[in-house]
């Protein structure tokens, strides 16, 4: 409670008790109002420096909740990382090897994003560092993955291309090895029959008796089903496509037409000895690119390494040719 304020009359020469008016009233009033609200600022502002409001509480512990969930995110990511890093070098060194592709570059794997700053809306905060991060490496993922879901679309083709590619080009011997007397004679320079001069033999001759079936050696299409191509006689070319052509020469009868499609092990026609031949035989050619090729290399399906390697001696020997 206030003490009372006394003044001194000089005229009664003694202390008066003063009465204080309106205005000094108010002016005490609110003089002390505004010693309260300073010091009520003074302690509410100590007071959130010190001390936590219940809703900033409650945004911290969810804050941290958010970067534990980050954390745990990033390390999943980690992990995906670590299978799709496996799954590119298997692309690049063992799926692309085996059917003869190049490698798709780093430079193409991992590149960056053009352009503005992709994550401007993510900064300016306290955990902005690990959100734009984690954003970062997800776009980066998903642009890998995008990658290799198109290179793995571009493998599969490639398997498609080099299933039918390994069914067209030739790897079995045109006569059946039950039905075949001997190789008379492989490729290189040979004595001509009738000649009687070293010729080069672009083919090899398997003798058989006449009217032993003939195989395609690939799928393919008949190009040239006819009579006569230098001495050939009856004779039928085979387009296997990827560049490759096979020659079935001094047949006795021909069983397909041109332009006919054929599969491996098809009947194309029966051994004879039409055109320049001095007995009943097969002349067999393989063509690559408009290059006559040695045949040897061409039976990989139906020879074993022993088999195989007895052709190639005979093959090799410098006898005389049937054609």
């Amino acid at each position: 409670m206030s003490k009372a304020k006394y003044r001194y009359n000089p005229k009664t020469l003694s202390y008066e008790k003063a009465e204080l008016g309106l205005k000094d009233r108010l002016l005490k009033f609110l003089s002390f109002m505004g010693t309260g609200l300073v010091f009520a600022v003074v302690f509410i502002a100590l007071f959130y420096v010190f001390f936590d409001s219940p809703k900033e509480k409650r945004l911290k512990r969810e804050n941290a909740q958010l970067a534990l969930q980050y954390e745990i995110l990033n390390a999943r990511l980690e992990e995906q990382s670590d299978v799709l890093d496996n799954l590119q070098d298997r692309d690049d060194n063992v799926y692309r090897v085996i059917f003869e592709a190049d490698p798709i570059p780093d430079n193409i794997r991992k590149a960056g994003f053009g352009g503005s700053n992709r994550y401007e809306n993510l900064e300016g905060f306290d955990n902005s560092d690990i959100v734009v991060n984690t954003t970062k490496r997800m776009d980066q993922m998903a642009k890998q993955m995008y990658i290799q879901s198109k290179s793995l679309d571009e493998v599969y083709k490639m398997a498609q291309q080099k299933e039918k590619m390994l069914a067209s080009i030739p790897a079995i011997m045109p006569v059946a090895k039950k039905d075949l007397s001997r190789v008379a004679s492989g490729f290189g320079m040979r004595l001509h029959p009738i000649l009687k001069i070293r010729k080069m033999h672009t083919g090899m001759d398997f003798t058989a008796p006449t009217g032993t079936p003939i195989y395609a050696t690939g799928d393919g299409v008949v190009e040239d089903a006819e009579s006569t191509r230098g001495g050939y006689g009856k004779h039928v070319v085979v387009d296997h496509g990827y560049g490759y052509q096979t020659l079935y020469g001094h047949m006795s009868k021909i069983d397909v037409r041109t332009g006919q499609k054929i599969k491996r092990g098809d009947i194309l026609g029966y051994v004879g000895s039409t055109g320049r031949s001095t007995a009943p035989h097969l002349h067999y050619e393989v063509i690559k690119d408009g290059n006559k090729i040695n045949p040897i290399n061409f039976y990989s399906n139906d020879l074993s390494p022993e088999e195989y390697e007895l052709m190639i001696e005979v093959s090799s020997q410098t006898n005389q040719s049937f054609d």
